[in-house]
């Protein structure tokens, strides 16, 4: 397993130059070049990461190699790791800005931002498609999603605010599932 500076840059820089349309569509790339390709890690720890990296303040997709960089080779992986991602995309802006600028208005360069956009709304599908099997596992995260779509999408709640409640359900039913279980047992003990 080659985790070398270079090696993480060079996969990350790849990933970044192929990202189009935000971090949401980072998923099903990272899986593919980390878990598939490179076997760095495992598909659940991706998925941790990735959530992780929509939690805290910033760029998904920097904070997501922030976090896989870290546990691959430490600092200098997460700093390998963000600067092969942004990289990219910084690189774009200064070069390409004066160009894009001119070029926007022809209908051809129309037409190519049209099958960009659809590209990304497949790698949306996928990231959701990937994100729904590992998340929604029971009967309870069902009922936490659909409350926190409610919220969101009816009352335009922030998103901040469903995360924390999100967080408070879900120890509140832990401690309950926990408690539930120890009467179990003592109750098959007492048998």
């Amino acid at each position: 397993m080659d985790n070398s500076f270079y090696s993480i840059f060079k996969t990350f820089f790849k990933v970044g130059t192929l990202l189009l349309g935000g971090g949401y569509v980072i998923l099903p790339l990272l899986q593919e070049e980390l878990c598939i390709k490179k076997k760095w890690i495992d598909f659940d720890e991706l998925c941790e990461y990735y959530a992780l990296g929509q939690s805290v303040p910033g760029i998904i997709a920097a904070n997501t190699s922030i976090f896989v960089g870290c546990k691959l080779c430490g600092t200098k992986g997460a700093i390998a790791a963000t600067a092969g991602m942004v990289t990219p995309a910084f690189l774009s802006i200064v070069l390409l800005a004066k160009i894009l600028e001119q070029l926007v208005g022809y209908n051809f360069v129309q037409s190519i931002f049209w099958g960009v956009g659809i590209g990304v709304i497949m790698l949306l599908f996928l990231a959701v498609k990937e994100m729904w099997a590992k998340s929604i596992v029971d009967n309870f995260t069902c009922v936490v999603f659909f409350i926190a779509f409610f919220l969101s999408a009816g009352f335009r709640m922030s998103p901040a605010y469903i995360i924390i409640a999100a967080i408070i359900a879900g120890i509140i039913y832990e401690k309950y599932r926990q408690a539930k279980l120890e009467r179990d047992v003592d109750a098959g003990v007492e048998k």
